[in-house]
């Protein structure tokens, strides 16, 4: 029988799956099981207190009204002044949309843009949400199962074969979730060359982990490896990652004008505007003192330490470490068709991600949820204490595995 709460479309989306374990583990949580989520990607420290004051003076100020539809101007500039200091390029207000998070503003990107049928091209495994934002606005989401011999990136050569007539937009995300793969320069004109060949398709280039990099040389967004694309690219960043303000919801993009404008419509029909009080603080993070990242960058480098020593021992191979983001994304194929201390038998990255956390309580995403089955992401935005334990929680629920059926 046809579902009459929920139209055709919306049928094809599923939840968010992070989320989905993440409130699974929260059950379990509440019925008194000591799990330890390494599943939502969301780092464990304070916001830092200077960007508190900011949001506490904001609401002293009486600043808790309606801001315009896609942030104020005071926003705007300071996005303006972080994309010239952190990456050298010159944006004007006219650019810029806020909005409440990265992810409404690739929506609203895609929702501005996408026609009926229009492909929208990125690699697999990929940001959860790239597929369904994609299908919610109209678009054939088409992911690219890249290689982990490259780092699960995009080359020129998958770019070039997966472009047809019906190709609108390619999405790069760089550092990637779940795989921590970094575009370098070189690789992102690779890129550009292709994409020089095809005016009709549009670039968007998700850089919200951009602070969050392991790597000597210093993080490349794509319009500055490939700045005469500008005229069609988008830009997607916000604070969530950087400055550990998930819940505050301020995401922006940096786009061709008349794109932003189309983009703050939308929002003005949506959600109307971002949080007031959530703006001040992204001011005031964007702003002012930027010594929080190098402090947590410094944490997240020993955390990630932490975590590929203990999925060495509980897979008894060597992990390559991510260039940036704080996740693992480790290949478990080799527990398929083996069996868990539990006696049930492991047929999908699915069921190996259940098994953790019915056994050693501890919650990761599978990598189907990011379009790559045969893998499973483990986050490290947590505390030391918190990785070590539940490292040795899943090397112990694994060490009698069983064999082949």
């Amino acid at each position: 029988m046809k579902d009459v709460f929920q139209s055709d479309l919306l049928a094809q989306i599923k939840p968010a799956a992070a989320l989905a374990i993440a409130a699974k583990a929260s059950q379990k949580r509440a019925e008194g099981v000591p799990v330890i989520n390494l599943a939502l990607g969301e780092p464990d420290f304070a916001t830092p207190n200077h960007v508190i004051e900011a949001a506490i003076q904001a609401m002293r100020n009486g600043e808790t009204r309606y801001t315009v539809p896609d942030g104020t101007a005071a926003l705007k500039d300071a996005v303006v002044h972080k994309f010239k200091r952190d990456n050298n390029l010159s944006f004007s207000k006219e650019n810029i949309s806020c909005a409440n998070g990265a992810k409404q503003s690739i929506y609203n990107v895609l929702l501005a843009t996408l026609n009926l049928g229009d492909e929208v091209i990125f690699s697999a495994p990929h940001w959860v949400s790239y597929s369904d934002a994609s299908t919610l606005a109209g678009g054939i989401p088409k992911a690219l199962t890249s290689s982990a011999q490259n780092g699960f990136k995009l080359t020129p050569d998958l770019l070039e074969a997966a472009i047809t007539p019906q190709s609108r937009w390619v999405i790069l995300n760089s550092p990637g979730n779940p795989s921590g793969s970094v575009y370098t320069s070189d690789e992102y004109a690779a890129l550009g060359d292709v994409l020089r060949r095809y005016p009709r398709v549009l670039i968007m280039s998700d850089e919200i982990y951009e602070h969050i990099n392991y790597l000597d040389d210093p993080f490349v967004s794509f319009g500055q490896a490939c700045p005469d694309l500008l005229d069609r690219t988008v830009i997607v960043n916000g604070v969530a990652k950087a400055y550990a303000m998930t819940g505050w919801r301020i995401g922006y993009i940096a786009a061709p004008a008349p794109l932003a404008a189309v983009v703050g419509k939308i929002q003005s029909q949506t959600t109307a505007n971002p949080c007031s009080i959530s703006q001040a603080a992204a001011i005031a993070a964007l702003i002012g003192p930027q010594d929080f990242i190098q402090t947590s960058l410094a944490a997240y480098r020993k955390r990630r330490k932490l975590m590929g020593d203990g999925l060495e021992r509980a897979f008894g191979r060597p992990q390559t470490p991510p260039d940036g983001a704080f996740y693992f994304f480790p290949s478990i194929t080799e527990l398929l068709g083996k069996q868990g201390r539990d006696g049930r038998t492991f047929t999908s990255d699915m069921d190996i991600a259940d098994y953790l956390l019915d056994q050693a309580h501890v919650a990761c995403v599978p990598g189907s949820a990011f379009g790559l089955p045969g893998h499973i992401r483990f986050s490290f935005a947590t505390s030391p204490e918190d990785v070590q334990s539940a490292l040795s929680k899943v090397e112990s629920s694994l060490s009698t595995r069983g064999t082949n059926r």
